[in-house]
């Protein structure tokens, strides 16, 4: 079967929206509906910095639903500000709904947005072109939850705080984030991320320095693999099966997206069609999941955020030729050094660590097995320095990583390119 022709642009967001729903069915079947009401209120008033699982904080249900509304919502503003569908509409709204699962909430996001608002006004220009700054920049959430908890400050003094820095924060990362992708020049496909981390870096340094100081937190639910096995395999075979189904050029433009570099600027939904896409969404998130329950990790809110993100990112720049690399270099790196693969943070760097998946793309398997092992140190360390207050700490390493790696592999390619013509080295 062959679609006859191309799917309106309602269709196309209306088909985006029945992942979210899934997944809001799902968690109202799984539990009652008094304790979601509940266990949103918990999840709204806890901290929710690195690493909080909400499923331990209002229940798999609870936190479903939340992932599940913050994704329709997301989904709905960019219907609403007339954006057509492309390959970064998938991806913000994948990793709304994943890190919903273990940091953004119904309340915390919008301040930021707010601030994202007012720098495009204050350009006089649409807020479509920020937008995914917006929903991306939402990583930073954590940090207005934290200055609300804040217990010797009076409630309107808090509110005013945070409304300053979620203002702050949304205001501030568009052009940052537009600046810094220079240093990586598109080698980290978390680029908000990396910047997110800079940001957060000084927010904290600057909290820190009037002594609000946050302790550690792991949060980390265990014993779900068997339900999200079922739950996932069924969405993401779901994704290969209608790509196959309804074109039947989808597995010859697969090929195709399995020969890209990935890197940053990749448009796998515009250059390769829907179809291909899916199945390259599909075939990503169940490589994905299946390599980690193998390795013997947990399938959670946290490792489940972390696989969307992977799913949302195949639609721009990942696929399965340069994401397992990557991914093979962390759980090398977990034979010799000193933690376990099946340990929280190392878990998360393990699938996040594919924001690198450009590195294996560009310059071939052995870098990207290097970059792998490289990232799995710098992604269980770098966080202490934003005190675990950016979601995407994986995306602050990989950019450094890439900063670090992307020269020397570009300096041996120049120097092989100028041997073979004769050129002084």
């Amino acid at each position: 079967m062959e679609l006859k022709k191309p799917l309106s642009r309602r269709m196309r967001f209306m088909l985006l929206a029945l992942v979210p729903i899934y997944f809001i069915v799902v968690g109202i079947l799984l539990q009652p509906a008094a304790e979601i009401g509940e266990g949103l209120l918990a999840i709204i008033r806890e901290p929710d910095f690195l690493i909080t699982d909400y499923f331990l904080v209002g229940g798999i249900g609870a936190a479903l639903v939340n992932a599940g509304i913050l994704c329709l919502l997301s989904i709905g503003i960019m219907y609403g500000l007339g954006m057509e569908m492309d390959g970064h509409t998938i991806t913000s709204a994948c990793l709304m709904f994943g890190f919903s699962l273990f940091g953004k909430n119904l309340v915390n996001i919008w301040l930021i947005i707010v601030g994202v608002f007012l720098y495009a006004k204050y350009h006089k220009t649409s807020m479509s072109r920020y937008i995914y700054i917006g929903f991306y920049g939402t990583c930073l959430s954590p940090l207005i939850t934290q200055v609300m908890l804040i217990a010797d400050m009076p409630f309107p003094l808090r509110f005013c705080l945070c409304v300053i820095t979620g203002v702050t924060i949304g205001f501030v990362l568009p052009p940052l984030s537009t600046h810094i992708h220079y240093a990586h020049k598109g080698y980290s496909l978390y680029n908000v991320g990396f910047a997110s981390g800079v940001l957060a870096t000084v927010f904290v340094s600057v909290f820190r320095s009037f002594g609000l100081e946050t302790e550690a937190r792991l949060l980390w639910s265990t014993g779900n693999n068997q339900l999200f096995l079922i739950l996932l395999t069924i969405l993401f075979a779901g994704f290969i099966l209608s790509g196959i189904v309804f074109d039947k050029q989808a597995v010859s433009n697969y090929r195709n997206i399995l020969k890209t570099t990935g890197i940053a600027g990749t448009d796998y939904l515009k250059s390769e069609g829907g179809a291909a896409t899916l199945i390259n969404m599909g075939v990503n998130g169940l490589v994905a999941m299946y390599f980690l329950v193998l390795l013997g990790g947990e399938l959670n809110g946290p490792t489940i955020g972390s696989i969307f993100t992977i799913v949302g990112f195949s639609a721009t720049g990942k696929h399965v030729r340069n994401i397992l690399p990557i991914m093979c270099g962390v759980w090398i790196a977990s034979w010799i050094k000193i933690w376990d693969i099946t340990a929280p943070s190392a878990s998360l760097a393990f699938l996040l660590s594919t924001t690198l998946a450009p590195i294996a793309g560009q310059f071939g398997v052995f870098a990207g097995l290097l970059a792998g092992f490289l990232h799995s140190s710098v992604a269980l360390n770098v966080g202490i320095v934003h005190g675990g207050m950016n979601l995407y700490n994986n995306g602050f390493a990989g950019g450094l990583v890439a900063m670090f790696l992307v020269p020397v592999f570009q300096s041996f390619i120049d120097r092989r390119a100028r041997a073979k013509e004769d050129l002084s080295l």
